[in-house]
């Protein structure tokens, strides 16, 4: 609800930069619709409907070989305001290959697909609010918002509480990268709030011959929340 919305942390439903919120975006103040009991009771998913190679994007849709790329380890924990964690909370991740292609009939970028990646994952939290996937770092790549405009490198993450109705979806993107300060929709969330999205390559979560870390948690209420899309 816009009321509750913090503005010091979450991007403005309209960000003028940000082609498609032109369009988007609501131009007038939100009507509170009560949630039905459908939306705070459902759906329902179960433990067992996430499988063993659902946190490794690196072997969950392997063909004939693995997939191409630089192999990453991303992990951290889901917390509350009080940095207390939030255990059972639903991560669903996606992103581009290597090359910066999405596996979606609307992706028509003139990058090579990869058969033995999917770019999807998930997992469920541990008691400690933690999560961890393997995957490999997707590719930059090029977008319709504006002339030779180039997403940077970046993974979606939903995250879902007991309902549909407490889902949030944010993007983790990766320290240094040159296109966070040209990318509209890393602009759009407020400036110091923006940077809670940027992950952390941490030595400790690099698996030595096989894959580099990077650390990136996610705080979803409070002064310190990560921004979320609208």
């Amino acid at each position: 609800m816009e009321n509750n919305r913090d503005w010091t942390s979450q991007p403005a439903y309209i960000h003028p930069d940000y082609k498609s919120t032109r369009l988007r975006g609501p131009s007038k103040p939100l009507i509170p619709i009560p949630e039905s009991l459908s939306e705070l009771t459902g759906p329902a998913y179960g433990h067992d409907a996430v499988g063993p190679l659902d946190t490794d994007l690196t072997k969950n849709a392997r063909k004939n070989g693995e997939p191409l790329g630089e192999r990453i380890v991303v992990a951290g924990r889901v917390v509350d305001e009080n940095d207390r964690p939030l255990p059972n909370t639903l991560i669903e991740i996606w992103q581009a290959n290597s090359a910066g292609r999405y596996i979606h009939e609307w992706d028509q970028h003139d990058a090579p697909l990869d058969p033995n990646f999917l770019g999807a994952g998930r997992c469920v939290t541990d008691e400690n609010g933690r999560y961890e996937f393997r995957s490999i770092k997707p590719g930059a790549y090029p977008w319709g918002n504006h002339h030779n405009a180039w997403r940077p490198n970046h993974i979606h993450f939903s995250l879902f509480g007991p309902t549909l109705a407490t889902r949030l979806v944010t993007q983790m993107y990766f320290p240094g990268d040159p296109l966070l300060d040209l990318d509209p929709i890393y602009q759009s969330a407020p400036a110091g709030a923006r940077e809670r999205m940027i992950s952390a390559f941490d030595l400790s979560l690099t698996e030595p011959e096989f894959a580099l870390g990077y650390n990136f948690n996610i705080v979803l209420r409070g002064p310190r929340a990560t921004p979320m899309e609208s």
